[in-house]
This record gives structure tokens, C-alpha cells and sequence, in this order.
């Protein structure tokens, strides 16, 4: 059996241009990195605004579980299997972070033959992106230190600075440090931290920004620090953002690559959806909206995550209207729900799918209060058995929702075409009426705890002390009025990675509460959830390597 690298790399790959031509885009509207991938230009947007908008389609799942749901893979796999049944059909997808990559997750290119190409690439460096966003992240945290060093004109209390360097990559020694040390040549010694660049509010900044002159007006809005007598500092007030926006301007532009089949994908932004809002950028949306009929994107995580940051901040913001959803699960994942081991997952246990199947039920339901139809895709191994399939056809049959045995990680669009063509069906019979769960207006506690009830499910909501006094003093400052970004494990509908199904009797514990006031959110920090990750025992990065003729082995 043949590895995702091993696969990507025998791909009969389109030369770049080639793929541009077919989405009608001229040579002089992509900026080619190599023979593969390219940047799209901002005249492309002009020239492009005036055509009607396609339809969008958001791929989310369940809660994921070590038994992998492939999220990605079905993503990829919808767009060759629209292609397959005539449709033109486009990916907006999200950069992979080197976190990941080298740690235990994996990289975002898809798996088996449902992948975007070329995956060495796109899952490494790509187009320079991350580094960008890691640099202008990183020059305005050195600006304020060196304000505070010459002569600290602003009154910066060294004490608050809110604002964190960043690095893109997996690095638990760099979550506390102390900087400054030594003579008084090294600058003003205080606490300080990292936070992964996936996390950055600069990344946020970049993937909802509308054009350039948004992402400069969402720059000088960073809330960077307070004063000695508790005034705000922005970035706008340490001269940073002309700079920022320098270094940020190629990579405000999405990048175009292709799937496996020569299907199109944009990938611009990754913003991790556990710690930050889990959507590819607004502006790769909004082009692949007018480029193709069908745009299929995804949001990271589970629908819990992903799903309600992309419909509460990312539609929100930027006048998206979804048509459908579709629902990844496996089977093996929500027997694990049920309660069966990892080792035993491949066994039929009909009794444990029945009880776990409360996951996928709990993410239906939330997805139907934001007035968008689902489709539910199972992606299919060979170890389902009949019994445990009629569950699910079952299930979905009394939920009203249409289901699929998407075979796409083997067969690739070819094993899409029942779901490409439910998508379709469901889009042309069920008309989305699309809204968000709360008004931005409410007060940030109420907007936290319809979150908590609506899609958590959980009996309340917990401040801490920390927590009360960050709200009062975010909506003391003007910005109660905006979307929350809740900060969560991944595993759970709870802030509880232990507690899966669908937990009963428990509260959401939120301990801090911080203003990212240039994406114009408000982050919410639950349970013991981190922004900089650790690697695990054994990295995924002692497996890769590189021949003498520059070939890589070992990524997935």
C-alpha cells in the first residue's frame, strides 16, 4: 500500500498556468512559484467582482478521536467528485502550520488520493506565508520593547504587555520566558512568552481582511499593552504598521495550486480552529466564489470548533451565505464515542456505534440552528459492517438528513459521486437560510453562554475572577460589541478532552478572557487549553528525510 507522499508524487501534476486557464484566469493574473503553484493578483479581484457568487459549502465533522475522521480528504475528495459529475468545482482550504507537520497531527493536504499537490510543498514552506506572518508578528513585538528601551515615551507598563512573539512551530519551552536579560544594552527585562503562528492575532488579521487598506486599519487596531495609569497602547501608536503591512502584502494574496485529479484549489491562512477561529482566509473564499459554481472549503476540528467560528465570525464579517454543510464522521470514530478502545475499532460492535452515535446527532442538530441544510458523509473503511451501516442510514434517516459512503481516501472523485451529487441535490431542494447563533451586540458573557448551552450543551458558564476583570475591562474599552472566539479542546463537546459522546451535567470553566480588537473578536479561554502546543514522545519529524537527489520520505 502506497503512503500519502508516496502517492502525491507519482500525481501527473498541470503545469500552473494550465489550471489557471481553466478557471478563465489570464497569465498576468498569477504570480508562478516554481511550475506548481502561484499567487493571484489583486487585479484578479477587480476583474472578478462584478460576476455572480457560486454556491459555498462548508466541510466540518464530529469531535475528531485517534481514529482519524479525515476531514480534509473528504474536502479534497467533494471538489474531484463535483468534477467527476460535470460541476466546476473549487477548494479554499487552509495552509498547513510546520506544527503539526512535525508533531503528531499531520500536515492539511488530504490523504490517499484525495490530496493537493505538490503536498511536500504545500505542507513545508509553500509560498513563505507563515514566514511572513511569523515576521511581522515578531518586528512589531521587538518595536515595543525598543519603546520601552529608549526612553519608554508611551508609559508602556512592562507588566501588561498583552502582545506575544510568535513561532510556527511545536515548542513547550518557549510558552513562559523572560527577556531582557543582561546589561541594560538588552532592553527592559520582563516576563514573556511565544504563542504558535497559527494563533498569532496577525493571522487573523490576514485571513479576514478585505483588501490592503483593511489589513492596515486591522493592524493599528492590535490592542498591544497598557499604560502605568491603565490607558490602552495599540499597534497604530508604536509605528509598526506600515512595516507590518511591507512584509504582509504577498502574502495577502491566495495561492493557487490543484488536487490530485487537476482539480483547483486556493490555500491562504491556517488559523488552528481550537485557538483561534479555524477558517482560510475571507479574501480565498470570496475569489473561489466567483472563479467557480461549487466552493468547497472546511473549517478545522469539529463543527463545536470550526463550524461556529466560521458562521459566527467568518460569515459574519464577510456576508457569506453557505448553502449546505456536510458532516464528516467515521464509524470507527463514533464507536470510540461508545466507548471502545482504539486497538478494538476494526471489531463490529453495534451496541457501542449506538451509543456513540449521540456525537454526530449533537453536531446535526447545531448545524441546523444556523439554518443551513447538512449532508452526512461517512468516510468509509472496509472494516463497516452492514449491521453498523444500516445505524447510520438509520440515524440520518430520522434526523432528515440525506447520508453518504464516501470511499474517497481509496477511489478518489470516483469514490465522491454519491456525495458530490447529495450535496448538489440538497443545495438545489433545501433552500439555506443561514444565520448566526447570537447578535454581537450582547454582552460578552451572554454571547459566551449561548455558545456554551446551543452547541456545548453544557448547564452554564464558570468565570473565574481573571476572566470577570479582562470582560469589564475589553467592554470598558468599546469592544463588547463583537463575535467571541472561544479557545477549547478539540475532543469534547466540553472544555473536558476526557468526557466524549455527548457530555451531560457539567459547566464551561472560562479563565481568561482577551481583545484581539484587528480581527475584532474576543478570545475566551476555557479548560487548559495552550496556544503555543508541545511535540509528542515521539515527533513525526524522526520519520522524515531527504535523499541525496533532494527527494523527501517519511511525510505521512
Amino acid at each position: 500500500m502506497l503512503t500519502d507522499i508516496e502517492i502525491a508524487q507519482q500525481a501527473k501534476m498541470k503545469k500552473i498556468y494550465e489550471i489557471a486557464e481553466e478557471l478563465g484566469i489570464e497569465a498576468d493574473d498569477i504570480e508562478p512559484y516554481g511550475h506548481y503553484k502561484a499567487k493571484l493578483s489583486e487585479e484578479l479581484f477587480r476583474k472578478t467582482a462584478d460576476r455572480p457568487d457560486g454556491k459555498l459549502i462548508l466541510v466540518t465533522a464530529i469531535n475528531p478521536t485517534p481514529a482519524g475522521e479525515g476531514k480534509t480528504t473528504v474536502s479534497v475528495g467533494l471538489a474531484q467528485s463535483m468534477a467527476k459529475i460535470g460541476k466546476k468545482a473549487i477548494l479554499a482550504l487552509r495552509e498547513p502550520s510546520l506544527g503539526p507537520v512535525f508533531g503528531i497531527k499531520g500536515g492539511a493536504a488530504g490523504g490517499g488520493y484525495a490530496q493537493v499537490v505538490p503536498m511536500e510543498d504545500i505542507n513545508l514552506h509553500f509560498t513563505g506565508d507563515m514566514h511572513a506572518i511569523t515576521a511581522a508578528n515578531n518586528l512589531l513585538c521587538a518595536m515595543i520593547d525598543n519603546s520601552m528601551h529608549q526612553g519608554n515615551p508611551l508609559g508602556i507598563d512592562q507588566r501588561r504587555i498583552l502582545f506575544k512573539r510568535c513561532l510556527d512551530m511545536n515548542d513547550r519551552a518557549l510558552r513562559n520566558t523572560i527577556v531582557g536579560l543582561g546589561s541594560k544594552v538588552n532592553g527592559i527585562p520582563r516576563e514573556d512568552g511565544f504563542q504558535i503562528t497559527v494563533a498569532s492575532e496577525i493571522m487573523a488579521i490576514l485571513c479576514l481582511a478585505a483588501d490592503l487598506d483593511d489589513l492596515k486599519a486591522r493592524l493599528e487596531r492590535i490592542l498591544v499593552a497598557y499604560t502605568y495609569d491603565n490607558k490602552p497602547v495599540f499597534a497604530k501608536d508604536i509605528g509598526a504598521c506600515g512595516a507590518m503591512a511591507a512584509l504582509l502584502k504577498d502574502a495577502l494574496k491566495p495561492n493557487l495550486v490543484q488536487t490530485l485529479e487537476n482539480t483547483p484549489a486556493i490555500m491562504h491562512g491556517g488559523p488552528f480552529a481550537n485557538i483561534a477561529h479555524g477558517c482560510n482566509s475571507v479574501r480565498a473564499t470570496k475569489l473561489g466564489l466567483k472563479l467557480a459554481d461549487y466552493t468547497i472549503t472546511e473549517a478545522g476540528f469539529g463543527s463545536d470548533l470550526g463550524a461556529e467560528k466560521f458562521f459566527d465570525i467568518k460569515c459574519r464579517f464577510a456576508g457569506l451565505k453557505p448553502s449546505c454543510v456536510v458532516l464528516v464522521a467515521t464509524i470507527r470514530a463514533l464507536k470510540y464515542n461508545g466507548g471502545v478502545p482504539k486497538t478494538d475499532l476494526k471489531e463490529e460492535n453495534v451496541a457501542a456505534l449506538e451509543k456513540g452515535i449521540v456525537n454526530l446527532k449533537t453536531h446535526i442538530e447545531n448545524m441546523h440552528k444556523f439554518g443551513v441544510p447538512v449532508v452526512v458523509a461517512i468516510n468509509r473503511f472496509e472494516s463497516d459492517t452492514d449491521a453498523e451501516i444500516a445505524v447510520i442510514a438509520r440515524t440520518c434517516e430520522e434526523m432528515g438528513v440525506r447520508y453518504s459512503l464516501a470511499e474517497i481516501f481509496a477511489k478518489g472523485g470516483e469514490g465522491g459521486r454519491d456525495l458530490a451529487q447529495k450535496v448538489c441535490d440538497t443545495i438545489e431542494s433545501t433552500p439555506s437560510n443561514y444565520k448566526p447563533l447570537y447578535d454581537e451586540k450582547l454582552p460578552i458573557k451572554e454571547k459566551i453562554g449561548i455558545i456554551a448551552r446551543e452547541i456545548y450543551r453544557a448547564d452554564g458558564v464558570v468565570f473565574t475572577a481573571q476572566a470577570e476583570k479582562s470582560i469589564k475591562e475589553i467592554e470598558a474599552l468599546g469592544f463588547g460589541e463583537t463575535p467571541v472566539c472561544v479557545a477549547k479542546t478539540q475532543y469534547s463537546l466540553s472544555d473536558d478532552p476526557a468526557k466524549l459522546g455527548k457530555p451531560e451535567n457539567f459547566e464551561i470553566t472560562v479563565r481568561d478572557v482577551k481583545m484581539s480588537a484587528g480581527a475584532g473578536f474576543a478570545v475566551v479561554y476555557t479548560g487548559d487549553i495552550m496556544t503555543m502546543p508541545g511535540l509528542p514522545k515521539v515527533p513525526a519529524a524522526t520519520k522524515i528525510d531527504v535523499d541525496s537527489m533532494g527527494n523527501i520520505s517519511g511525510l505521512f
